[in-house]
């Protein structure tokens, strides 16, 4: 049993290594064994939280979707327009390209939400991973289902009040997030298939010409 007072790191600890196993080695590679190593801890303190690796992978795949929106709302402030909320959503949905593999995943708020970090490459290999497992597992598809019905309410919200605000010009916020977030879905999948746009430019582009014509920029 660990240590008393150690539960919320303990777990937190195994998480960020269930995602890194993930990253290295697949969903199909990682083994509550290889968990443990990440984690610097033993096998049965992995087990002592998370009772299996289907039950440890779900939970993986909560914390890696609420990453974005943690990391989205700590950004957001009242008094910005509705094409800057715009902007950080997509800067974490989709970010930019940067080199960053010296850093390690850490999906934890512990800390503090600012040091809540996982690689661009983790990323994309995490996204892979959960994704094509999800087109066959219920409790994945769950999962995604729940993160995904509220990143489009939110995104929504935010194309209401560009409209309310006279901002921007959305005839229909829902459908405006639904478009924006499949987008950003499929543009994902391209990065991950290594599908560069016509003109070699990072994709994220696509996106922001989508945002640009609610804001009137075109």
């Amino acid at each position: 049993m660990p240590k008393l007072g150690m539960e919320p790191k303990r777990r937190a600890d195994v998480i960020n290594a269930t995602l890194t196993c993930i990253s290295v080695h697949g969903i199909d590679g990682m083994t509550l064994d290889k968990v443990a190593e990440y984690a610097n801890c033993s096998k049965g303190v992995v087990t002592y939280y998370y009772k299996n690796k289907d039950n440890l992978t779900i939970e993986a795949f909560k914390s890696f979707l609420a990453y974005y929106g943690l990391k989205i709302d700590s950004e957001i402030e009242n008094t910005m327009t509705a094409g800057n909320m715009i902007d950080v959503t997509l800067k974490h949905i989709l970010p930019p390209y940067r080199d960053d593999t010296e850093k390690r995943v850490n999906v934890s708020q512990l800390d503090g939400i600012e040091k809540m970090f996982i690689p661009h490459e983790d990323q994309a290999k995490l996204f892979l991973q959960f994704f094509s497992k999800a087109v066959l597992d219920r409790n994945l598809q769950e999962v995604v289902s729940k993160s995904y019905l509220a990143d489009l309410q939110g995104i929504a919200k935010i194309f209401d009040y560009g409209n309310r605000t006279g901002q921007m010009s959305v005839e229909d916020s829902q459908s405006a997030a639904y478009g924006l977030l499949a987008m950003v879905v499929g543009l994902s999948f391209f990065r991950v298939a290594n599908i560069p746009p016509i003109n070699g430019e990072d994709n994220r582009y696509i996106c922001e010409d989508y945002v640009s014509r609610f804001l009137g920029r075109r």
